[in-house]
């Protein structure tokens, strides 16, 4: 074993080629974690009810009448967990239309074993509540037009006090807004500030994370008052955020 820590995570690979689920399987035991593996979406859905997941690599195409996009789709109408999608097909459409349905990151085949552990390491990393910072970042919260942050505990709450679940890329977004408000921000530095330079350099990509923020915050998305576009630069967090 490569990491001598033995790890508690539990990875769930769906993949319809038994030779990138057994790779994957070896790869990821290796490094100590938890690995399941589905080779369709039947497959998928009962390794989940009976085991928790804490993260799902998810491949794009897959048999049965259900590709990975409705999957991703699926999980997400249900769950948070995080998502990195896997393809042969390296094109922006299905980039763009993996963030929209809630995918995390997305990879393309071939594929390095060492560059996919390090995006589950990240999205993994972003995902958890940080068990090792101190009380007052574990703690951070801000309020704003009737929404309650907590950065450390990474759960945003509605005004009645519903928990509004947020994929990590979604909630690394508003925080970034939230601790920028009135300030305007490019594309480009929302990559930056967000650590989504690994999703690819296509403006498009913050266009669908900001898409879907604005389907969860905002009265009407489609008249958005909290994110507001600023023609061809990028966008404003338009609400004063108290920090509690």
């Amino acid at each position: 074993m490569s990491n001598s820590a033995i790890r508690t995570e539990h990875i769930l690979v769906v993949d319809d080629d038994p030779r990138i689920r057994q790779m994957l399987i070896r790869y990821f035991e290796g490094e100590g974690y938890r690995v399941s593996a589905a080779a369709d979406g039947p497959a998928m859905r009962d390794c989940l009810t009976k085991a928790g997941v804490d993260i799902i690599l998810l491949d794009l195409v897959l048999p049965g009448g259900e590709d990975g996009l409705a999957l991703a789709r699926d999980i997400r109408s249900r769950s948070n967990i995080p998502i990195i999608m896997l393809t042969g097909r390296d094109d922006v459409i299905d980039r763009i239309v993996g963030l929209e349905v809630g995918a995390d990151d997305y990879i393309a085949k071939p594929f390095h074993l060492r560059e996919v552990l390090a995006r589950v390491r990240s999205v993994l990393r972003r995902h958890q509540t940080p068990a090792s910072k101190g009380d007052n970042e574990t703690t951070e919260s801000f309020c704003f037009d009737g929404w309650q942050l907590n950065v450390g505990r990474r759960q945003l709450f509605s005004a009645d006090g519903s928990d509004i679940a947020l994929t990590t890329g979604e909630f690394d977004m508003l925080c970034v807004f939230v601790k920028h408000a009135g300030r305007v921000l490019s594309r480009e530095l929302l990559m930056d500030l967000t650590r989504s330079r690994n999703l690819g350099a296509y403006d498009r990509t913050i266009d669908a994370q900001v898409g879907r923020l604005r389907r969860k915050i905002e009265r009407d998305p489609k008249n958005p008052t909290l994110i507001k576009s600023v023609r061809n630069v990028g966008y404003v967090f338009s609400a004063r955020p108290t920090q509690d």
